[in-house]
């Protein structure tokens, strides 16, 4: 049985993915700029430094649309955390993000 109904757009769905998808292009762009950091300013290089700046930017956009859209279930998830004390997981979550930006920010520190 077929259906002919149109299906309206997913708002949702599409800032999650545009999210997803500008998030897998910022570190690419981020290490490939990190590689070419000291060579002049040629094409190749404004390339990738306004392929990571659109990408953050989108991502940024994207993020921000997201809250709004989940707003209820982040409101109910903060309500709840109001309640007890910090999560499991949340707890796991802050020590997995400060341990991997510390492993790669880290070695700055040792440069002379």
């Amino acid at each position: 049985m077929e259906t002919t109904e149109k299906r309206t757009f997913n708002k949702r769905a599409f800032t999650s993915v545009a999210m997803f998808f500008s998030g897998l292009l910022l570190p690419v762009s981020g290490i490939i700029n990190h590689q070419i950091a000291f060579t002049p300013l040629t094409r190749e290089h404004h390339f990738w430094m306004s392929v990571h700046n659109i990408s953050a930017l989108i991502f940024i956009v994207c993020a921000i649309a997201h809250i709004i859209y989940n707003r209820k279930a982040l409101i109910n998830y903060i309500n709840k955390v109001k309640t007890r004390a910090v999560s499991r997981e949340a707890l796991y979550a802050a020590i997995m993000v400060i341990g991997v930006v510390w492993l790669f920010s880290s070695h700055a520190l040792h440069v002379r």
